[in-house]
């Protein structure tokens, strides 16, 4: 299914208004992640959840008035009446919670990274196809405004072969907060925070690359895991560079483009996230549409510049494709198989950190 093809998404909703009743959502974690970037999405692809695994009770009461609260993730998996667990939970949890789902006869959608390693994700995947459940891994920077319009500029053709992609997620956050993504810990740090957005669009972008090299590091006093990465990978004449950096108070350019007709430019980050802040309903009209202060621009080789209109964003088409996949046997918005790839390409960007050299992947 084409990401951004929206007839397709259309007849997924018109087979979700024939469901004899909503499928039931049981959510661990309501960090930031879950709080923004699930449970809003799971409503609004018209998915019901039941229960939530949290110590917020009182922003869960807030939020989610009739949803019941646990404190123990084993209460999920008991239940008849949930249908999908949904993890949002610190990475290294990741396996061992979506094992426990898989076993208890649970779909399954893990927040990226679907894993910490290789090893985990295969046996995630056996499991999953042993039972015949549903297993994904939210990679929903695949339905960003931004990738969406980078990717419409490449598939076009308008920027002609493509020679050099340029992807950046900086931040400025000087200080070491007291979180479990910066503290020691299986799977913590930037590089397993940002690196699978960024690595996974490359990878649907581009295909598997033929090497990558990496240099992960620690820039903020007082830090413990890794703040700052830069990969840069390689297909044929293609190079691929790509970064995230804690201490950045101006990104610049998101993302850069360079091809023999010309070059891409996007500034700015998918504001999904802002509107769902705002409360805005993700199905609402002028969700996930950016503003005119952060759109794109192609430049052609004499130096014209062209604003380019963005695509909308659309986190909650995963959840939809989701829903369609466990009732109808539909496609999975993103195949286990394709996530186990983005994790193995994080090990061989630490591997090659640490050996200070170019790590093929053929």
């Amino acid at each position: 299914m084409s990401i951004g093809s929206g007839s397709k998404i259309d007849s997924v909703l018109a087979r979700r208004k024939t469901m004899a009743s909503p499928l039931s959502v049981g959510l661990a974690g309501y960090g930031l992640a879950g709080q923004y970037l699930h449970a809003p999405l799971i409503r609004a692809a018209g998915m019901t959840i039941r229960a939530v695994v949290s110590s917020r009770r009182e922003q869960i009461a807030h939020d989610l008035p009739t949803v019941d609260v646990t404190t123990d993730f084993q209460d999920l998996l008991v239940r008849n009446d949930i249908d999908l667990v949904v993890l949002a939970t610190p990475n290294e949890l990741h396996f061992p919670q979506a094992m426990a789902a898989l076993e208890a006869g649970k779909h399954v959608v893990i927040d990226k990274p679907f894993c910490v390693t290789t090893s985990e994700a295969d046996r995630l995947i056996e499991a999953a196809d042993r039972r015949n459940l549903k297993l994904s891994c939210y990679h929903n920077r695949r339905w960003d405004s931004d990738y969406l319009t980078v990717r419409k500029q490449i598939e076009s053709g308008s920027l002609g072969e493509i020679f050099s992609f340029h992807a950046r997620w900086d931040r400025f956050r000087i200080e070491v907060r007291d979180r479990w993504r910066e503290q020691p810990g299986h799977g913590a740090g930037l590089l397993y925070d940002l690196g699978p957005h960024l690595l996974d669009q490359a990878v649907q972008l581009f295909g598997r690359p033929e090497w990558i090299q990496a240099d992960v590091f620690i820039q903020r006093s007082g830090g413990v895991v890794d703040d700052g990465f830069e990969i840069w990978m390689g297909k044929g004449p293609l190079r691929i560079s790509l970064a995230a950096n804690s201490i950045v108070a101006d990104g610049g350019y998101r993302y850069r483009v360079n091809g023999r007709k010309g070059s891409f430019l996007k500034p700015g980050l998918d504001v999904q996230e802002v509107h769902i802040r705002r409360s805005m309903d993700p199905s609402a009209e002028g969700f996930g549409i950016e503003p005119e202060s952060g759109w794109g621009i192609r430049i052609d080789p004499n130096g014209g510049r062209t604003s380019v209109t963005p695509e909308a964003g659309s986190w909650r088409t995963f959840y939809l494709m989701m829903a369609d996949a466990i009732t109808n046997g539909g496609p999975l918005p993103v195949e286990p198989s394709s996530a186990r790839e983005i994790v193995e390409l994080i090990e061989a960007a630490v591997l090659s950190a640490r050996q200070s050299c170019r790590v093929s992947l053929q």
